[in-house]
């Protein structure tokens, strides 16, 4: 919403986010709060008083409120936690054992397990308690010996017909993940099943315990802080970075990836200076550098982010990408000779040379193949190397297409144009 958006800037802007914040009714307090980016959040708690971040922390739900505290100190966390309810301060307790990645991490708590015995009666009291003491209707998971046989849908409830019908003639199987399982995996499971409940489990000794619960809505928050987490590290920019931030922050979370990208642009200027004489001899060269440049590093970036997908989709991986690199060499031959046409015929046009024509589009097919081949290949070579590819492998991708591009433009320029 509008509004809801320019109390969000309101907040990022202030002086005193948490002065701010506390002037805002707690039904917007929680709307937005959850919006707003990890560094302001935390500026926000820092400012509250503790008497303050109870009040906000005592009506939010156990997974609400377990994100607040892990942003505050032991001390205050613990002094707050002893000024809960009971049943509040134990549920928050729990859920700040798990490591916040984990699928425990990720899970909520509203859930209540019934026995596959059970009447609808039975379960029907059940799901009323739990309602009565959270004002929030739970997943109904089902057991049998102890052990998870599936989930009840809540509108198997009202199917109720007051016959002895068994309620796993209802039973729903529903996928789980372990409570120390991974957000990717978590992603995966949701991929095969994606209109189920997942149950999280602790396996022990005497068998698996359902320990939580995560739904549609914790996955789509996943899902959202992936992929800002993507745009961010595929731009070089660090994932706390804010469009708000000062202008010395952004110069520190900047820099070093701005004099990396400077030692690959002096490796490009190098080669250029290889043909200096040849650019000095034929002006009209330098005015189409750029264009060969940039139509490869495109190309190699399009290359690059289909394979960075494959490979988070576990769809390809080095030992398997040859069909996946061989595709992209013969896309790259393709697309160069569509718009080396295009620029061979604009150059002989309007520069009346046929051979700079020639040399233009021949370039332009061979810098797209070679955009196709490490757009793909670093990314893959990254993976298997454990480096993130989607941080570093623009750099590499551009630098390959800049300096073999330069070198094949130039070098055919000396060649065909005798110059």
């Amino acid at each position: 919403m509008a509004d809801t958006a320019e109390v969000q800037l309101a907040l990022s802007t202030a002086p005193s986010p948490g002065e701010r914040f506390r002037t805002l009714p707690w039904s917007r307090q929680r709307e937005v709060f959850f919006q707003l980016s990890h560094p302001t959040q935390a500026d926000i708690v820092a400012d509250l008083s503790r008497q303050q971040l109870h009040r906000f922390v005592r009506r939010l739900d156990p997974d609400e409120a377990t994100d607040v505290l892990a942003l505050t100190d032991e001390r205050p966390r613990e002094a707050i936690l002893r000024r809960l309810d009971e049943d509040r301060r134990r549920n928050i307790e729990f859920l700040l054992e798990f490591d916040p990645e984990s699928a425990a991490g990720i899970m909520h708590i509203d859930y209540v397990t019934v026995d596959s015995h059970s009447s609808f009666a039975d379960v029907t009291r059940r799901v009323r308690r739990y309602e009565d003491r959270t004002d929030r209707f739970p997943t109904i998971l089902v057991t049998e010996n102890g052990r998870l046989i599936g989930e009840l849908p809540g509108q198997a409830l009202a199917m109720d017909t007051g016959d002895s019908e068994a309620i796993t003639d209802y039973v729903q199987e529903t996928p789980t993940a372990g409570f120390d399982d991974d957000r990717e995996d978590v992603l995966e499971v949701f991929r095969a099943n994606p209109e189920s409940t997942v149950a999280v489990l602790d396996q022990e000794d005497d068998g698996e315990t359902v320990i939580g619960v995560i739904d549609a809505e914790d996955v789509l928050r996943i899902v959202e802080e992936e992929a800002n987490r993507t745009l961010y590290e595929f731009t070089g920019v660090v994932e706390e970075e804010s469009v708000l931030d000062g202008a010395l922050s952004k110069v520190r979370n900047r820099y070093k990836w701005l004099i990396v990208n400077l030692g690959t642009a002096f490796l490009a200027a190098a080669v250029v200076g290889l043909f200096e004489e040849t650019i000095a001899a034929f002006t009209l060269l330098a005015v189409y550098m750029p264009v060969v440049a940039g139509m490869g590093g495109n190309a190699g970036t399009q290359s690059m982010a289909v394979t960075v997908r494959g490979l988070a989709l576990e769809q390809v991986s080095l030992s398997t990408g040859g069909r996946a690199v061989l595709n992209e060499i013969l896309a790259g031959g393709a697309n160069g000779a569509i718009t080396g046409v295009l620029v061979a015929a604009i150059a002989t046009v309007f520069n009346q040379s046929p051979l700079l024509g020639l040399v233009l589009g021949t370039s332009m097919v061979l810098n797209l193949v070679i955009a196709g081949f490490f757009g793909t290949v670093i990314p893959l070579v990254l993976d298997r190397l454990e480096v993130d590819p989607a941080t570093s492998a623009t750099i590499f991708i551009t630098t390959a297409t800049d300096v073999l591009g330069f070198f094949i433009f130039l070098g055919l320029a000396r060649a065909i144009l005798g110059v």
